[in-house]
C-alpha cells in the first residue's frame, strides 16, 4: 500500500508529530509525507520519504498566511505548492491519502486541497481512498452553524472515513462538534496518538545525570515554544531564586521559540538549572521525571499520560482546545492546572513542592494506540474497497 500522508503545522510542531507517529506505524507500507509548515529536522523511518512544500505559516493571531522565505510572495508560493502537490500524486498514485485536521481546520489551505479532492472524486486523478486525521478536540469558530455545515458537506462529498485521534471515554467529537450525526462518512475512534518512553528509559536518564534518590528532576517544556515563554519565564525565575539545592530542573523551550527570549532564558541557567531548545529522546526525560510543567496540548498531555509523570500544565488561552483537555484530565487525577496567578513565584513553588510530595499515583486508563489503530483500520479500508 502507498500512503500519501498530507500535514501542515502553522503554529507549534503538535500536528507534525501526531501524523510523524501515524506515519510510523505505517511500516509495511510506502509513505510520503507531505508537509509544508517550519522545517522540523528528525530522522524519519526507512519507509517513510518526506516532501516538502514551500513554506507557508500564519501568525499567532492566526489573521494571515506569510511566506516563510523572507521576500517571497504568498500567491506565488500558492501557485508553486498546488502545482507540486498535483505532480505528486499524478507521479506516485496513492492507494489511500490520509490529510491531517483539514476539512475541520486548515481553510486557510483548501487552495491546494480541494483540487486534490475534486480531482479524485472527478476521475481527474488516480483514484484512491481518503481519510481526515483528527485530534480530540476542535477549537470554537464565530459561526458554529456555517462552520459545521461546511465541514460535513466536505467529508460527505469527498472522504471515505474520519479517524478521530481520541478515546471517547474521555473525549468525544460531539463534545465540540455537534453535527457529528450529519456525517455519512464512517468515523472511527481510534485511541489516542502517542509514542512510548523506551524501556528502562527512567532509570537510564537518572543515572546518566546521576540523579540520587534525594534528588528530584523537573522537566519543564512548551511544545514547538513559540507560546511558551509566559510559562517558562517565571518557572526558571522562580527556580533561580527559590528553589532547593536537591532540585533539578531542564527546561525544553522548543525549537520555534524566539531567538532573543531563547537567550534571555539562557541566563539564568546553572548547575541545576540546563536549558535547552529540544530533544528528540524527551518521552526518555518525562519517564525520569519526578515532576513535569508545561503546556497543556494534545501531545503533550498523552506524552504526560504514556511516561505517567505527575504534572502542572498551563493551558494556552487563545481558544478552549488545551483547558478543555487539561480539566478533562485534572478531574480524572491524571494532572493539576496552572493558572497565571499560579505562576507567581510566591505561589508556584509552593505548588512544586506539594506535587512533589505527592509522588507518582496510579494513572488513568485511556487508549494510548491510537497510531497502530490507525495504520491497522487505513489497512482494511485500501484492502477492503469502498467505504469502509
Amino acid at each position: 500500500m502507498k500512503v500519501l500522508f498530507y500535514c501542515q503545522h502553522v503554529l507549534g510542531m503538535g500536528h507534525f508529530f501526531r501524523s510523524l507517529e501515524i506515519v510510523k506505524a505505517l511500516k509495511g507500507h510506502e509513505v510520503i509525507l507531505v508537509s509544508g509548515g517550519p522545517p522540523v529536522d528528525i530522522p524519519l523511518p526507512a519507509h517513510v520519504k518526506e516532501v516538502r512544500l514551500p513554506g507557508l505559516a500564519m501568525d499567532e493571531d492566526f489573521s494571515r498566511l506569510f511566506a516563510m522565505d523572507a521576500g517571497r510572495d504568498v500567491e506565488e508560493v500558492k501557485h508553486e505548492r498546488i502545482s507540486i502537490l498535483h505532480r505528486i500524486f499524478v507521479k506516485e498514485r496513492p492507494d489511500l491519502f490520509l490529510v491531517e485536521l483539514y476539512p475541520f481546520g486548515r481553510k486557510a489551505f483548501r487552495f491546494e486541497l480541494d483540487p486534490i479532492l475534486h480531482g479524485i472524486r472527478q476521475g481527474d486523478l488516480p483514484p484512491c481512498k481518503v481519510v481526515c486525521s483528527l485530534r480530540d478536540i476542535l477549537v470554537e469558530k464565530r459561526d458554529p452553524t456555517a462552520y459545521e455545515a461546511r465541514v460535513t458537506g466536505i467529508l460527505n462529498q469527498f472522504f471515505d472515513g474520519l479517524a478521530v485521534h481520541s478515546d471517547p471515554a474521555l473525549v468525544s467529537l460531539d463534545d465540540t462538534f455537534s453535527s457529528l450525526d450529519k456525517i455519512t462518512a464512517p468515523v472511527r475512534y481510534t485511541g489516542f496518538v502517542t509514542s512510548k518512553p523506551p524501556p528502562g528509559a527512567r532509570e537510564r536518564v537518572r543515572k546518566t545525570l546521576g540523579i540520587g534518590p534525594d534528588h528530584k528532576l523537573i522537566v519543564a517544556s512548551a511544545g514547538g515554544g513559540k507560546v511558551g515563554l509566559p510559562l517558562l519565564s517565571p518557572l526558571v525565575k522562580a527556580f533561580k531564586e527559590q528553589a532547593p539545592s536537591n532540585w533539578i530542573l531542564q527546561v525544553f523551550t522548543g525549537p520555534f521559540l524566539d531567538t532573543q527570549d531563547y537567550k534571555s532564558l539562557k541566563n539564568f541557567s546553572g548547575e541545576n538549572l540546563i536549558i535547552e531548545r529540544f530533544s528528540d529522546d524527551f518521552l526518555a526525560w518525562l519517564a525520569a521525571a519526578d515532576l513535569s510543567i508545561s503546556m497543556a496540548g494534545y501531545n503533550t498531555c498523552m506524552n504526560l499520560l504514556a511516561a505517567q509523570t505527575p504534572s502542572l500544565v498551563f493551558p494556552f488561552e487563545q481558544n478552549r482546545e488545551q483547558l478543555m483537555r487539561a480539566r478533562k484530565l485534572e478531574a480524572l487525577g491524571a494532572l493539576e492546572i496552572l493558572g497565571d496567578i499560579d505562576l507567581e513565584a510566591a505561589k508556584l513553588i509552593p505548588r512544586i513542592v506539594r506535587m512533589l510530595e505527592k509522588g507518582r499515583a496510579d494513572f488513568v486508563q485511556v487508549n494510548l494506540d491510537g497510531a497502530e489503530e490507525t495504520a491497522r483500520w487505513a489497512e482494511n479500508l485500501v484492502q477492503r474497497g469502498g467505504k469502509c
